[in-house]
């Protein structure tokens, strides 16, 4: 018999894995050219040569006592240094070793921080839509998630409805931008706001609140747009990045935590997430792969292919008829449902082996995500049967 706590998740499990799987009986069945799943954010874009490089001299120049041993809880000194350097460098942030955790990805910096400042009953503010892990997270901590409604105008943050969300018991506030779904990036004005709105509320009930900055996606920008380093904005700011999207690793699991100096007590927060990485049960993040990013921190991310996809697989739906959300980040599309149930939407596109997450999977039913990194041949050959789609709901 599994533990009470589990039963919701099991209820609930992700959609999007739930779709990915789909997608894997489909390709046995039709062959993997003929199934169009636009449901994982897995990267298309091969990791760069750099990366395989940095690992063949690594196994086979460095000491494999040191390269696959203990180290800090929070990670090996040195890498954190060049992630700090290079972060300071790029953002005009001043940043040390000691304000950086390796982590297991993004997902691990969010539940190490989480543990380190969230007690039971408190409350973290996420805004639709969002990634649904985030209430999982919260509910590891026995944190209470409070949910801010979609503004479906503009997809930035609601931010009217957000004030009054924030109570005494607001621990923390979730943000992630570029955007899981939609590929909006929260502009400058929106992010001032919200933190003025922040610090106001730190005054109002004599408490600390935390934004935590989500950025998987950070490298993956369009169009000349600007992602602000929220750091420079709230002094009570903590960044929890991965590597995942912008080099292409996935699964190898690895990621940072970001501290400033600034925040609240932050000598005191850095050392209690550095026992909660431990006390997690991962201990630290992979040390290979450690060493691997401090030898490509500063690889740029192939932007121009996903800019491709986006371009390609935004025009070919906006020409069929379909009301789409125009990415400015990120490698996902948010495609407004032609009816209201957008899972039936989603039931009907599978008679065509299109795969896509509904938007109740995000808190935000009436629409659907695709995420286009997939190859350009996907999107192409895919057109044609979005076009049987699109004609079917026409004659509906």
């Amino acid at each position: 018999m599994i533990a009470e706590k589990m039963k919701p998740f099991v209820r609930n499990n992700s959609a999007i894995r739930v779709m990915f799987e789909e997608g894997n009986r489909l390709k046995k069945l039709y062959g993997a050219e003929n199934v169009f799943d636009f449901s994982l954010g897995n990267p298309s874009v091969p990791a760069p040569d750099s990366i395989r490089e940095a690992i063949l001299e690594l196994v086979n120049s460095e000491d494999p006592l040191v390269l696959h041993g203990y180290m800090s809880n929070a990670g090996f000194e040195d890498v954190r240094e060049t992630i700090a350097q290079s972060l300071n460098r790029r953002f005009q942030t001043s940043f040390h070793a000691r304000n950086l955790i390796m982590t297991v990805g993004a997902g691990s910096a969010l539940n190490v921080i989480l543990k380190t400042i969230v007690n039971p009953g408190e409350e973290v503010v996420v805004f639709a839509p969002y990634f649904l892990e985030y209430g999982a997270y919260i509910r590891n901590y026995d944190g209470i998630l409070v949910e801010v409604s979609p503004d479906t105008r503009t997809f930035q943050p609601n931010l009217a409805e957000f004030a009054g969300k924030i109570t005494a018991k607001t621990r923390a506030v979730i943000v992630n931008t570029p955007h899981n779904p939609t590929g909006i990036i929260y502009s400058e004005e929106t992010i001032i706001e919200l933190c003025r709105i922040l610090t106001e509320k730190q005054k109002e009930f004599g408490s600390v609140i935390y934004l935590i900055s989500d950025e998987p996606y950070r490298e993956l920008a369009y169009d000349g747009v600007q992602v602000p380093f929220l750091t420079k904005y709230y002094a009570n700011t903590v960044v929890g990045y991965s590597y995942s999207k912008s080099l292409s690793l996935p699964g190898e699991r690895i990621g940072y935590l970001a501290i400033p100096d600034e925040a609240d007590q932050s000598e005191e927060l850095i050392t209690a997430a550095a026992i909660a990485n431990r006390i997690s049960g991962c201990v630290n993040a992979p040390s290979l792969m450690q060493k691997v990013i401090a030898k490509c921190v500063d690889e740029a991310c192939d932007v121009e292919a996903y800019d491709r996809n986006r371009k390609a697989l935004y025009q070919g739906l906006t020409e069929l008829g379909f009301e789409c959300v125009r990415p400015q980040g990120a490698f996902y599309l948010f495609m407004k449902s032609p009816v209201p149930d957008e899972k039936a939407f989603c039931e009907a596109a599978r008679k065509y082996n299109i795969l896509m997450v509904p938007g109740s999977s995000f808190a935000c039913p009436g629409y659907v995500r695709l995420a286009y990194c997939v190859s350009y041949d996907t999107i192409i050959h895919s057109l044609p049967w979005f076009a049987k789609l699109a004609e079917e709901y026409r004659k509906g």
